[in-house]
């Protein structure tokens, strides 16, 4: 009986088999569903760009201390440029200054930040994926303060005494090369680590012999606090001077370079109107009433300089040569562990785009 059972199904296998094919050829595709998850987000469906700054105010208010971030934040030229995609900006000042930004940067808590030649050359020696895409301040000129009365005349005098320097920060590598293109190392001094408001109180306060800086040292010396016998103003080569720029996780820039072209035009754009003769008086009032320093000041840290060239957004030979130098500086000072080349690290392409778009081809010369 079971053999007859067996014949009287066996009929039934061709027709099981073809089922079984019909089935395998005509079954969705799991890789076309994948393929569908992993599209290109498109910029409408950005819902937010997330954009660090230091914040270098001595008010209560928010302020990179440079009139062309301010000029972006204050007047919301980057809301306006991105309203029509209904992108939201969201700018984010951090008193920790490089190292918290870098570690944001490594938790991808942050898309874009703009920073100073240390704290940009740390994280990308330290492997955070990012791209440098324009620049916005070179030449920025640094101070060392001085107890007066003391005949802190030389570097030569202040060997073995307390300078404070605000360390992992753009004010290390500028006193790092500074005190190299003087043959002297940071063994050769007492190191200690303040930021700019900490390093007045202890220069005013005498606990310290010597204080290196920007602003706030013209402040001191201005209340008769300190002297200055040395600063970057005397060096032609630029050794000591501050160089900064906006950098971007290369992850978000290959998947949204409109997005990036946007930002980086807006960038150009300030960087255009803060450096106009036209607008000099303006645009230092702009960020001295933001960050609360004293218009004089700021305008004495200037005075003689043309904002053309300290803002000028170029990525040219100049400014990555002197980021070489940087990285190059802080290897040797063991601040990082390994160098990079930084034409490498540096996509003139966006910043070349926005310069031809908006016709600014013959208005900043390259160095």
């Amino acid at each position: 009986m079971a053999h007859l059972s067996n014949k009287k199904y066996i009929w039934a296998l061709p027709i099981l088999v073809i089922i079984i094919i019909l089935f395998i050829l005509f079954k969705p595709s799991s890789s076309d569903t994948v393929r569908e998850n992993i599209q290109p987000i498109a910029n409408n469906q950005i819902q937010k760009i997330r954009i660090a700054v230091p914040d270098l105010s001595s008010s209560d208010k928010s302020s990179s201390g440079t009139p062309l971030i301010d000029n972006l934040y204050l007047n919301q030229l980057l809301q306006q440029e991105f309203a029509a995609d209904n992108i939201q900006v969201e700018w984010q000042f951090f008193k920790g200054a490089g190292p918290v930004i870098n570690e944001a940067l490594a938790n991808k808590q942050l898309d874009f930040a703009f920073l100073g030649d240390l704290a940009a050359i740390i994280g990308k020696a330290n492997n955070i994926d990012t791209t440098l895409l324009v620049a916005t301040g070179r030449k920025v000129n640094s101070y060392l303060g001085v107890l007066p009365n003391h005949d802190y005349s030389s570097l030569e005098k202040l060997k073995g005494k307390r300078i404070a320097v605000w360390q992992g920060t753009a004010h290390q590598l500028a006193f790092t090369q500074f005190i190299h293109s003087y043959g002297y190392s940071e063994k050769d001094f007492r190191i200690v680590n303040l930021d700019p408001a900490a390093t007045n109180a202890a220069l005013a306060a005498k606990q310290i012999d010597a204080g290196w800086g920007l602003i706030p040292i013209l402040a001191l010396k201005q209340q008769g606090l300190v002297d200055i016998p040395l600063s970057t103003l005397s060096r032609s080569d630029g050794q000591g001077t501050i160089q900064s720029g906006l950098i971007g996780r290369t992850e978000f820039i290959k998947q949204h370079p409109e997005i990036v072209q946007k930002l980086v035009t807006a960038v150009v754009k300030s960087a255009h109107w803060v450096s106009a003769p036209e607008h000099r008086e303006q645009a230092i009032e702009l960020v001295t009433k933001n960050a609360g320093y004293p218009i004089h000041l700021y305008k004495l840290n200037l005075e003689n300089q043309d904002l053309k060239e300290i803002y000028s957004p170029l990525l040219d030979d100049f400014y990555l040569s002197h980021f070489q130098s940087g990285v190059d500086s802080a290897l040797k000072a063991q601040l990082i562990r390994q160098g990079f080349d930084v034409k490498q690290w540096a996509n003139p392409y966006f910043v070349n785009t926005a310069i031809q778009q908006l016709k600014y081809e013959h208005y900043w010369d390259k160095k």
